[in-house]
C-alpha cells in the first residue's frame, strides 16, 4: 500500500477514535470530574508552568481532599498562584437618587494561594486521567529506538524522572529526557511524542492554555500515527490522552492540526526508514509490566 494513503487512513482512524472517546460514557464521567477544577487564567497557567513544568491537573489542598478523595503527600512543595479577594457582602447603593441593589461580590484585591499537581497526591483515581502505562515489547527495539533518536533534531537521554512524567522536551536546554523505567512500547511512544514537540514546537513561545492544548494534541497524534504505521497499537492510551487535552474544544484542535500531523508523520517515517532496514514491528502483550522495566 502507498505510504501516503496509509498515513491518511491512520489519520482518519485517529479522528474517529477520538470522536468515539468523546461519545463514550467513560469520557462523560471524565468531563464531570474535570468540571470541578477551577479554570485558571493565562497568568496562573504560566506561574504553574514556571514552578512545575510537568503539572497537568492542579487543585488546592482541601479541594483534593473534599472533592476528589485524594491527599497531598507529606513534604510536597506547593505551587503558588494568584487568586482574587472578593467582597462577599451585598450592598445597596444609590444611583441617580434611587436605591438599587449592588451587582454582587467584587474583586477588591489579590492574594497568593497554594495548589498541588495530581502527581503530588494519592488516593482515588480520576476517570481517564492517570493513563495506564502501555505494556509490551517491540521487535528489534534497540534499532528502532536508535532510529528515532537519530531522526530527532535534539539529543535524547534516559533518566529517572521523580515527578512521574514519562518524558519531556526542554526547548531552552534543547534536549529530550525519557524515563528509564518504561516498557519498550511506552518508551517508543513517548520518544515519538517528545520528538514531535521538538520538530513542531521549538519556536513556540506562546504558553497559553489554547496553545498548550494544541501542542499536546499534535504531539500525541503524531506518536499514535507513527506507532500505528509500524504495527504498534497505542489507541487505548492515545485516544483518551488526545480527547483529554481537547475536551474544552471538542474536535477543534485535532481537525485544525490534521495537515500538520500528516506532514510530520510522513517526515518521521521517511527519516526512520532511511536509518534502519525495514523490519515488521509488533507488540507482544505482557501480563506484568515490571517484566519490561
Amino acid at each position: 500500500m502507498d505510504r501516503q494513503i496509509q498515513i491518511e487512513q491512520i489519520t482518519q482512524q485517529l479522528e474517529k477514535g477520538v470522536h468515539d472517546v468523546f461519545a463514550s460514557d467513560s469520557y462523560q464521567n471524565y468531563l464531570s470530574s474535570m468540571a470541578r477544577f477551577h479554570t485558571y487564567s493565562v497568568n496562573n497557567s504560566l506561574l504553574i508552568w514556571m514552578q512545575r513544568p510537568d503539572a497537568t491537573l492542579v487543585a488546592g489542598y482541601q479541594a483534593w481532599k473534599s472533592q476528589f478523595n485524594r491527599s497531598v503527600r507529606k513534604g510536597e512543595k506547593a505551587i503558588k498562584i494568584i487568586a482574587p479577594i472578593r467582597r462577599k457582602k451585598m450592598y445597596d447603593i444609590v444611583i441617580d437618587n434611587e436605591l438599587v441593589e449592588d451587582e454582587g461580590p467584587k474583586i477588591i484585591g489579590w492574594r497568593t494561594v497554594s495548589v498541588f499537581d495530581i502527581r503530588q497526591t494519592f488516593g482515588d483515581e480520576l476517570p481517564f486521567y492517570m493513563h495506564d502505562l502501555l505494556p509490551g515489547m517491540v521487535n528489534d527495539y534497540d534499532r528502532f529506538a536508535q532510529a528515532i533518536a537519530l531522526a530527532c533534531p535534539v539529543p535524547i537521554t534516559y533518566e529517572c524522572i521523580s515527578s512521574g512524567a514519562h518524558g519531556f522536551y526542554r526547548p531552552l536546554d534543547n534536549d529530550i529526557v525519557i524515563s528509564n523505567s518504561l516498557s519498550q512500547v511506552q518508551t517508543i511512544k513517548t520518544m515519538l511524542h517528545e520528538t514531535a514537540h521538538a520538530l513542531l514546537h521549538h519556536q513556540d513561545a506562546d504558553d497559553s492554555s489554547d496553545s498548550r492544548y494544541q501542542r499536546e494534541v499534535q504531539a500525541e497524534s503524531v506518536a499514535y500515527a507513527v506507532c500505528s504505521y509500524y504495527g504498534i497499537d497505542t489507541h487505548e492510551y492515545s485516544f483518551p490522552y488526545i480527547a483529554g487535552w481537547s475536551s474544552s474544544k471538542e474536535m477543534e484542535e485535532l481537525k485544525a492540526s490534521l495537515q500538520i500531523i500528516q506532514e510530520t508523520v510522513d517526515h518521521l517515517i521517511t527519516a526512520i526508514d532511511r536509518i534502519r532496514t525495514p523490519v515488521p514491528y509488533t507488540v507482544k502483550e505482557s501480563q506484568n509490566l515490571s517484566d519490561f522495566q
